[in-house]
């Protein structure tokens, strides 16, 4: 039997054992808690510094991206947005009591709020009261619950509203085009990242990216266990820069001209592409570029091909060269127009035969008559007497080979390099050289102003949020490639082409206008060496300008791999250019367009509706007045403004009421008008004229509530 003592001694032992190893684990504990207490840093960790990241939080101030305008400042690319709206409740939010950062007027402020949150004005009342109650909350901050989940229209009415510590926070962000698939290339895109930036990644969009992005904001302030902000904590806040918006060159009137001729012209046909351009020969400015296959910037439908057809197309230009290659040989001195050449067929020195388009020629011609029949016997002749060098040194001086630094990505520089008989024979009719749309419409353009060419631009003007102008484009000139004789001989030679050569060149000519210009069809070359002998490997084209007495406009059309009849080529452009010199009101001294058909626009606001009315209809103007007021207050076009006769003038009146007018066989361009002079939301479906709309004629419209969705008819 043990010892009793002996074995409550070891209890006693083993207690006092677990009271140190107990008390020594203690102390560690205080010794360690006493540390962190004292020092600023524990285990290499800054402990302030790890608090306040734990409760800190930061916020992305997204900057707006500028808005993408066409000439008239029609907006064509534009955020649309959505955001949830922040009310800051705290007083201490402000520092200046002259310019509050918190809400002041609660109950104003919801009253106001609600104008623009509450979509069905039966349900204003229970908005005012849900933002009081929001607004009667003892914190920072507060969202507005469902009805602060707004669009970027709305956001803008609020921002218009001017309202003391109401903010936004985006929620997601994207782009909108409002024309669809219309100057897709010219426009391009910008999608958001998964950071919520957006970039462009084509057109405009891309090239001026950094311009219309602007730079993002952020704000930094700690945050309660509730995730607002502690009304004891300090504020870093860092603004959002707005970006820039860019206006382009386009005339949306001449470029719904294009689009309507291009989708007309491929609908039905089976062709590769066509496009067709129009730039302001003055000035380079580009008024219109359209092109088949185009694409929706919106859901990136029909997105196959990244190149721009205007600028990223390089391919053989055809008998359009031959106005090159023909100023060529006057500006170095060799060019005789009534002297005599046998056309037909030209064999070279190491055999290569060179053949006019209808294989025998014309016989013994002269070479002015050549020109206007398109000779390439004629040209190679010309080609060969100048010579390699010389050929090479004039196609490189009309911008042949290089970029014409149009601020548009992806441009081409093409491929002039000529070294051999065959070779500069060839190029001399437009084959073995490879040129951009852009670059042919700058060299053209030389022969409007008595041969100095002009360098074409796309972007008219950068403005920034204040409105200041940070950059406008002017004339630029790109160099002299022809004295103003040869400019003008060469002038009348186009003219003859059209006027005076085959009959069937008569069909580009417009009714109301005389154009001068030069057709052009190239052989397509083979991936595999040489050239495609199909039936319909062509790219066939016509290059021109308008009015021939003193022209100011470029124009260019081309189609690859267009199966047709010619007569439909020649009619396209005779008509589309028809419609553009009548939007652009340009006229010659044998067209049937006069003075009489222009009608300047007066002043109408605050004149009489009953009145203004009759005073239009006498003038030949369709009035389209909005609301049933008996006084304007508004109108477009506005005062000065030139318009035709027949044209549509839009008139508010002082009654918000807005009745649906019959819409039906307007164009796009007046519908468009239409819907962004009252502000009303819309959507295009289509080219040409209007063939019906969602809202029936005479229904009174809501602003508000309904989107306009238009379907177009060539």
């Amino acid at each position: 039997m043990k010892n009793p003592r002996l074995k409550q001694r070891k209890i006693q032992v083993n207690v006092k054992k677990t009271m140190l190893i107990v008390g020594f684990f203690f102390c560690v504990i205080i010794v360690k808690l006493s540390y962190v207490v004292l020092s600023p840093e524990v285990d290499g960790i800054e402990l302030r510094e790890f608090a306040d990241a734990r409760n800190t939080t930061r916020e992305v101030l997204y900057a707006s991206r500028g808005i993408i305008y066409d000439v008239d400042g029609n907006s064509l690319a534009k955020n649309a947005n959505s955001y949830r709206v922040i009310a800051i409740l705290s007083p201490s939010r402000t520092v200046d009591e002259k310019r509050p950062m918190h809400v002041v007027d609660k109950e104003g402020t919801a009253i106001k709020l609600c104008e623009v949150l509450a979509k069905n004005n039966q349900n204003k009342e229970k908005c005012v009261n849900d933002l009081k109650e929001y607004f009667s909350y003892d914190r920072y901050q507060v969202e507005l619950g469902n009805w602060g989940r707004i669009s970027e229209e709305e956001r803008q009415s609020i921002l218009a509203l001017d309202l003391p510590g109401v903010e936004f926070v985006t929620q997601s962000k994207k782009r909108q085009y409002i024309n669809s698939s219309w100057a897709s290339y010219i426009l391009g895109y910008a999608r958001s990242n998964d950071k919520g930036e957006i970039n462009g990644e084509m057109g405009i969009e891309s090239y001026y990216n950094d311009t219309l992005k602007g730079k993002d904001g952020f704000v930094e302030y700690q945050q309660d266990a509730y995730g607002y902000k502690m009304a004891s904590s300090s504020e870093i806040r860092e603004d959002a820069v707005p970006g820039s918006d860019v206006y382009l060159s386009i005339s949306s009137d001449v470029q719904n001209a294009l689009e309507n001729a291009i989708s007309k012209f491929s609908k039905d046909k089976k062709l590769e592409w066509a496009m067709f351009t129009v730039m302001d020969a003055k000035t380079g400015a580009i008024l219109g570029a359209a092109t088949n296959p185009n694409f929706n910037p919106n859901t990136l439908d029909n997105l196959t091909n990244y190149l721009n057809p205007l600028v990223g197309y390089q391919f053989e230009p055809g008998s359009t060269m031959k106005t090159f290659s023909w100023l060529a040989a006057m500006e170095n001195g060799i060019y005789k127009g009534q002297d005599k050449y046998m056309s037909g067929t030209l064999t070279l020195s190491d055999g290569t035969r060179i053949k006019d388009f209808n294989n025998i020629g014309w016989g013994e011609i002269t070479y002015d008559l050549g020109f206007a029949y398109s000779s390439n016997v004629a040209a190679s002749n010309l080609g060969l007497a100048l010579g390699a060098a010389k050929l090479n040194d004039y196609y490189n001086k009309c911008g042949f080979g290089k970029k014409t630094k149009i601020t548009l990505p992806g441009e081409a520089e093409g491929i002039v390099d000529l070294t051999y008989d065959s070779e500069v024979a060839s190029a001399s009719f437009g084959q073995g050289v490879l040129v951009t749309p852009v670059q042919l419409m700058q060299a053209m353009s030389a022969m409007a102003n008595d041969g100095v060419m002009v360098r074409p631009y796309i972007v008219s003007k950068v403005v920034d949020a204040s409105g200041k102008i940070v950059s406008e484009a002017s004339r630029v000139e790109a160099g002299r490639i022809a004295s103003k004789e040869n400019a003008l001989a060469m002038k009348e030679l186009l003219h003859d082409v059209v006027y005076n050569g085959f009959e069937y060149n008569k069909a580009y000519s417009p009714s109301n206008v005389e154009i001068v210009g030069k057709t052009g069809t190239a052989q397509i070359a083979s991936p595999n060496g040489g050239y495609l002998t199909g039936e319909y490997d062509y790219i066939k084209s016509f290059l021109g300008l308008f009015p021939y007495e003193e022209p100011k406009y470029v124009f260019y059309f081309a189609t690859k791999s267009y199966v047709g009849p010619s007569a439909d080529l020649s009619n396209m452009v005779s008509t589309t250019i028809q419609d553009v010199a009548s939007i652009l009101m340009v006229s010659d001294k044998k067209s049937d367009m006069d003075a009489s058909m222009i009608v300047s626009m007066d002043q109408y606001i605050s004149t009489s509706t009953k009145e203004t009315v009759e005073k239009l209809k006498k003038a030949g103007i369709e009035p389209i007045v909005i609301g049933n007021g008996d006084y304007i207050t508004n109108q477009f076009p506005l005062k000065e403004t030139k318009v035709l006769k027949g044209s549509k003038v839009f008139l508010q009146t002082n009654s918000t009421e807005i009745i649906m007018p019959d819409v039906v066989g307007w164009s796009t361009n007046e519908i468009i008008r239409y819907c962004e002079f009252i502000g009303l939301k819309y959507t295009l479906e289509g080219y040409g004229k209007v063939e019906s709309v969602n809202i029936e004629k005479n229904t009174k419209i809501d602003l508000k509530k309904v989107t306009l969705n238009i379907k177009l008819r060539a």
